[in-house]
């Protein structure tokens, strides 16, 4: 925490990082104070010691519980975490989950010996109330995956025509992402935006990630939440697209790496 400041106190600036813990330092924001939060936590399925929970849907469900006061009405949550990070928790009285996005990562070198090997994480959408404050799909749009001609084509069928699908229309500048995303890589050893091979796959997330969820779930001016910054890939996407954050990460050591990386980040 910075010297002579409350934490409460940062919904003053802009792009500040903290180092504590979440369930002692989010208590202190206002109520209904964010648009959005990003929450790249604990999966507990590594022997890493920040990784390591008693129970991973109970833990899961404490942080939905605080979350939910504090996001402002049609605000956004992105839960990361692995198949059955929510399954057995009853988050209904708390937030409204959209869906589940599925981070599809085929590459991954793991090899299962007794299962099929898991190729994917879990990124749970929930927002407060019944309609998102925000979801700016303009932005977010990816490449139609078939050629125009033969998407023209389609559209002239009946039940586009006429029927319930004349919403589904061609796009020119692409389409919704869907909720199965295999079009974002990993970082590898060899990406320029990789901070250290320590915060590799278990920590760092490539910033076309973050980037898609800050842009779809926020507007410029907007305040989010990184919960678990880590090295600051949140914080400093925020800052480049013109949104205010608050980072909070419990070790000091991703703590100045991550100051240093949104200091050193250009607002677009």
């Amino acid at each position: 925490m910075f010297e002579g400041e409350e934490f409460g106190d940062s919904l003053k600036g802009e792009n500040r990082i903290f180092s504590g813990d979440v369930f002692e330092l989010v208590p202190s924001l206002c109520d209904e104070s964010l648009d959005l939060i990003v929450c790249d936590g604990p999966y507990g399925v590594t022997t890493n010691g920040w990784d390591k929970v008693a129970d991973i849907q109970e833990y899961n469900l404490r942080l939905l519980q605080l979350f939910s006061t504090k996001l402002k009405e049609g605000g956004a949550l992105y839960l990361f975490g692995k198949q059955d990070c929510i399954d057995f928790i009853d988050y209904r009285p708390y937030l409204n989950l959209k869906t589940k996005i599925v981070w599809y990562q085929p590459s991954r070198l793991a090899q299962g010996r007794s299962t099929f090997t898991n190729n994917y994480d879990i990124i749970c959408y929930f927002i407060k109330g019944k309609k998102p404050k925000s979801f700016n799909l303009d932005a977010i749009r990816v490449p139609q995956l078939v050629e125009l001609e033969h998407r023209l084509r389609c559209e002239n069928v009946p039940s586009v025509l006429n029927g319930k699908f004349g919403k589904t229309k061609f796009n020119g500048i692409g389409k919704n992402p869907g909720d199965v995303w295999g079009d974002i890589k990993q970082l590898t050893y060899r990406s320029r935006e990789l901070v250290s091979r320590e915060v590799l796959n278990t920590i760092q997330k490539p910033e076309k990630l973050i980037e898609r969820l800050i842009l779809a779930s926020s507007d410029k001016g907007d305040l989010v939440l990184d919960a678990f910054s880590g090295v600051g890939t949140c914080s400093a996407v925020c800052k480049r697209l013109g949104r205010k954050s608050i980072g909070i990460e419990i070790d000091k050591s991703f703590v100045e790496t991550a100051r240093k990386r949104v200091a050193n980040t250009q607002i677009q």
